[in-house]
């Protein structure tokens, strides 16, 4: 039997253990490195929608899998540091998210340690993959290609504007893909007749100076190539296009939400979904070589039907026929 001081010496030494054996517990737990080009407060449902994946996959963060996170913030040049760091932490992947330059960023900080992307662009035109089926090396992902929508969405704009006006691209010459992306607008205009004005800006001065530009030409139509940077910066440009009744169409719902006029493109949510799905599969033994990059199949067309009453935007009746959802 044992005495009360010797059981209480022994329950004291076990109390003690307890945090070593969690914080052993901890360490065991494979560590994601989670490096988004956007910032928090635009994120947490595409945040959800990566832990929803994970857990489709059988791996609940805190439980079985541990998280490392790091944002840029819209600022491209603090991506290859922030992979740097995740690189130095050994983590056991490394997903990389929120367009192009998050991607470049991840697949030159490792050569070893297993990347995922999210991207709106072609991965092989970028040099990311060999190809779409067999990625090769330690990177694969999932492509959004909103950014080869830009023909599509071009097409809708035409609709809104007069025959003989000119559309501008509003574009991030910081964003690594804004030149490819620029160019295919321009394809697209010079198949439908139409002139182009080019417009940049990667900061949110220039995005004022920018929108006083415009201000100035009065083009007839807006469209905005893909970019993070843009995104965080949503409502400051919804803002400027309604003010100076530019009928505008963006990339992803969450601008017509954010009172936009219309938008065409995939849910982000559900790329990020798969994204942690692929994450889980990876945790498991699956070798990105060996998983082809996943592509968006689900494209949605939302109407902001109060902001164009708003700002007397004439939208076609044809067009609202076709929309997924209309905002009232």
């Amino acid at each position: 039997m044992i005495r009360r001081r010797e059981f209480i010496t022994l329950l004291g030494g076990v109390a003690a253990a307890w945090p070593l054996a969690v914080r052993a517990q901890q360490s065991a737990l494979p560590v994601i490195g989670y490096m988004d080009s956007l910032s928090p407060d635009f994120a947490p449902h595409l945040v959800t929608a990566f832990r929803e994946g994970l857990r489709n996959g059988g791996y609940v963060e805190g439980q079985n899998a541990a998280i490392e996170y790091r944002w840029a913030h819209g600022q491209y040049d603090r991506l290859p540091a922030l992979a740097d760091e995740l690189v130095a932490r050994q983590v056991a992947l490394l997903v990389a998210v929120g367009g192009t330059a998050s991607g470049l960023a991840a697949k030159a900080a490792t050569s070893t340690i297993p990347v995922l992307f999210q991207l709106g662009s072609d991965p092989v035109k970028l040099e990311l993959v060999a190809s779409l089926n067999r990625p090769g090396a330690n990177i694969t992902g999932v492509t959004s290609t909103i950014a080869l929508l830009g023909a599509k969405r071009f097409d809708v704009l035409h609709h809104l504007a007069a025959k003989d006006a000119r559309i501008a691209v509003f574009t991030n010459p910081a964003n690594p893909n804004s030149k490819n992306e620029t160019t295919d607008l321009q394809d697209a205009a010079q198949s439908l007749g139409r002139q182009v004005q080019i417009l940049y800006a990667s900061s949110e001065r220039e995005v004022d100076t920018a929108f006083k530009t415009l201000a100035q030409d009065r083009p007839g139509a807006l469209i905005l190539t893909t970019d993070p940077f843009f995104t965080i910066q949503r409502y400051q440009i919804v803002t400027l296009a309604n003010h100076y009744g530019v009928p505008t169409i963006y990339y992803v719902r969450e601008w017509a939400v954010a009172g936009g006029l219309m938008s065409y493109g995939p849910s982000f949510a559900d790329a990020y979904r798969q994204v942690g799905e692929y994450a889980a599969r990876i945790l498991k033994g699956a070798k990105p070589a060996e998983l082809p990059v996943m592509q968006s199949t689900k494209f949605e067309l939302f109407i902001n039907l109060k902001t164009a009453k708003t700002y007397d935007f004439a939208i076609p009746p044809t067009l609202l026929a076709l929309a997924d959802e209309v905002i009232e």
